[in-house]
């Protein structure tokens, strides 16, 4: 993928003076007092306001938080503690902007933090004048915010059209790398993990990955609905029988390329949905009616991750079973450490993924962990996001600061 990146740009002292605008994703969850309780978003958008700094620019950082009504400012929706805990990580004050789209002060060498950008009203649906007064603002437009990549809204696709200069920042670099490493140039055997409660939600992704992948591992309801398609009972497993059908056209669509999608021959049960119910590992065929499928069995458990072992390239999307109890996490543990002891190069994303990979202790096993959902998810589909479409278009141009 052909992008202008700012490292480039830093490095070749083209920055140094210039209005640079970051759109960075730094929504972070909170507590009802508005406390973060999780900052990785925050750390990991540092690098390239450092990057920045240390170029000599003056820096103008903007985000979305939470789900904020435009035009109408809650105390709730601003950015003032992400401008703290930013503060306390780059060591140096960042004060925060209101009502900023007309014009921002900030000189060269110092940073400011622009209060949420889904605030301003016409954000979300990229209106053409806000994006022009976006773009006055600054002279180089760096997108190092891969979490939106795949919403054409005004801070992640109008200001890079009318910017004088947009580029890719450090982390959105990347992503980018890390997914054309892992799906357009992957190392083979290729093997994807996409698992969840639904296959209706991730559909898409397993029809995608159908025609790409060496092995195809399922997991949570997902699995229960391909056990369906593969003639297994599920008991009142979490499952979408509308949806065989699908499953079946996935599984054939895999046998004719040679691939697999392996089907659990072992799984773990409950009689109820619950962190203390007795668990029973039984054969696949050997489901009850009033059973629960709350896991993958040992059984299945090793194979896959013998798989995963032997694999060139992995692509993780999901835990394999209900890892927050305790009786139920053995299937997804197993699966963790098999990625993490792989040589193969490794790609994680989405929220449950993420949390698991950090209740094992394997984020540095990990190739590669993506800062994104739902732009994880649409580049497993296969789409082209919009973020990724404009700073392609804006490179072509083959502009340079003046």
């Amino acid at each position: 993928m052909n992008i202008l990146r700012f490292s480039d740009l830093c490095a070749q002292g083209l920055v140094r003076g210039k209005r640079v605008f970051i759109r960075s994703d730094l929504n972070v969850p909170q507590d009802d007092a508005g406390r973060i309780t999780e900052d990785t978003r925050i750390r990991a958008s540092v690098p390239c306001i450092q990057l920045a700094l240390d170029a000599g620019a003056a820096v103008m950082v903007t985000s979305h938080l939470g789900r904020p009504t435009e035009g109408q400012f809650k105390p709730e929706d601003s950015l003032a503690p992400v401008a703290e805990r930013l503060s306390e990580l780059l060591g140096r004050k960042v004060a925060l902007r209101r009502d900023w789209v007309d014009g921002v002060q900030v000189a060269p060498g110092e940073v400011v933090l622009l209060e949420n950008c889904r605030l301003n009203v016409g954000e979300k649906k990229n209106d053409p004048a806000l994006a022009r007064k976006l773009a006055a603002l600054c002279d180089i437009y760096v997108n190092d915010a891969f979490g939106t990549a795949h919403r054409a809204e005004a801070t992640t696709y109008g200001i890079a059209q009318y910017a004088p200069i947009a580029c890719a920042g450090p982390l959105l670099a990347a992503e980018i790398d890390a997914i054309t490493r892992a799906l357009a140039q992957p190392k083979r055997p290729l093997v994807a993990i996409v698992a969840g409660s639904k296959v209706s939600t991730k559909l898409t992704i397993l029809q995608s990955l159908a025609q790409k992948v060496d092995q195809l591992i399922v997991g949570g309801g997902i699995a229960n609905t391909f056990m369906l398609a593969a003639g297994l009972p599920i008991g009142k497993s979490l499952a979408e029988p509308d949806l065989v059908g699908e499953a079946k056209a996935v599984l054939a669509a895999m046998r004719a390329r040679g691939a697999e999608v392996p089907i659990p021959t072992d799984v773990v049960t409950a009689k109820v949905f619950a962190a203390d119910a007795p668990a029973s590992v039984k054969p696949a065929t050997a489901v009850e009616a009033d059973d629960l499928i709350l896991d993958i069995g040992p059984e299945t458990a090793a194979r896959l991750a013998a798989q995963l072992k032997a694999a060139g390239t992995i692509v993780w999307n999901g835990p394999v079973g209900v890892f927050e109890f305790p009786a139920f996490e053995n299937g997804t543990r197993t699966i963790a450490q098999a990625i993490a002891a792989s040589p193969a190069f490794s790609i994680a994303g989405g929220g449950d993924t993420l949390a698991a990979i950090a209740k094992y202790g394997i984020e540095k096993q990990i190739g590669y962990i993506s800062t994104g959902g739902g732009a994880f998810l649409e580049v497993l589909e296969g789409k082209t996001l919009p973020a990724f479409e404009i700073l392609e278009k804006r490179a072509a141009e083959g502009l340079v600061p003046a």
